[in-house]
């Protein structure tokens, strides 16, 4: 079922990609099927942004080009997934350690289209660690930090992310206010990006085919 839905909610993005557009492209499984099925629509958009190196080759797999975002400007759409989303589309993103450059599209994207199966909606952010991408060198201050606030903080050991830089996913926190969190944990020093996307939430999210409420 969770696959099903997965590719359902892939396939189900394509109907907000308008001819001419510069795409933003996120990560994981579920945007591999939006992927596939953009593929079909290659001659009709200029190209795509992508936020991993993962996507980039399965975008110049099908023959979509990969544009630099210093070049596009704004992109009018963003589709990725998440790891959970609250009824409020607040999202924890970065189970696949891209949460940086995902942030920095959908930060960019006038519209951000999040698939999920329904597995990943919950009440309350928090059963899924939250990841954190750091500097190596400031992962143990972040660390301590992270402890202060009555987190678990566990170093993702051998994973590198794209941009060079460790992980850190923080177990134990069950979030009530993602957007306050998500502020106070940028102001420590090292944090490069915090996996909550609160502050600039999803607008539209896609269960299967569905609409979530």
């Amino acid at each position: 079922m969770s696959n099903n839905e997965k590719r359902l909610a892939g396939e189900a993005a394509i109907r907000y990609v308008d001819d001419g557009a510069i795409v933003g492209v996120g990560t994981g499984s579920t945007v591999a099927y939006f992927i596939d099925a953009l593929a079909d629509l290659r001659d009709r958009i200029q190209g795509a942004v992508s936020s991993s190196e993962q996507s980039t080759a399965q975008l110049k797999k099908h023959g979509i080009p990969v544009l630099d975002l210093n070049a596009t400007g704004p992109l009018s759409l963003y589709v990725d997934g998440a790891d959970e989303c609250d009824p409020y589309k607040r999202l924890i993103k970065g189970g696949g350690a891209a949460l940086t450059r995902e942030k920095i599209i959908a930060e960019a994207s006038e519209k951000f289209i999040c698939v999920i199966d329904s597995s990943k909606r919950v009440d309350l952010l928090g059963k899924f660690p939250l990841p954190i991408e750091v500097i190596p060198m400031a992962r143990s201050l972040v660390g301590r930090e992270i402890a202060k606030r009555g987190g678990q903080p566990v170093w993702r050991d051998g994973v590198v992310t794209d941009n060079g830089n460790w992980v850190i996913d923080v177990h134990g926190w069950q979030i009530a206010d993602p957007a306050a969190l998500e502020n106070d944990l940028n102001q420590i020093p090292g944090i490069v990006a915090v996996g909550l996307f609160a502050r600039r939430p999803a607008n539209i999210v896609l269960i299967g085919d569905q609409l979530m409420d």
